[in-house]
């Protein structure tokens, strides 16, 4: 099955969101790539981005489990789905 390369990131409101959030990242760690959490102190939160290599269904489901949690803002970025071309220079 075809996958796709994606970045979830997600803001959490509080610390009690943490807990549910990694036990779903848990759930799905066969296709997380790598991640990265960042707890901004100063302005209460925590900042975590994942990297993930999954068919968009897996995706999208991961995305809205994570999303319907109180407390998660979340964005979902996905690479282009047939590749894509290399970055160029202007």
């Amino acid at each position: 099955m075809e996958t796709r390369i994606a970045v979830i990131s997600m803001i959490l409101e509080n610390a009690s969101c943490a807990e549910r959030v990694n036990a779903i990242l848990h759930e799905y760690g066969e296709c997380v790539i790598g991640r990265m959490g960042i707890p901004y102190r100063q302005k209460g939160v925590h900042i975590i981005s994942v990297a993930v290599d999954a068919p968009p269904n897996v995706i999208s489901a991961l995305s809205g489990k994570l999303g319907r949690i109180q407390g998660v803002s979340l964005k979902t970025a996905y690479s282009a789905a047939q590749g894509g071309e290399p970055c160029a220079k202007s």
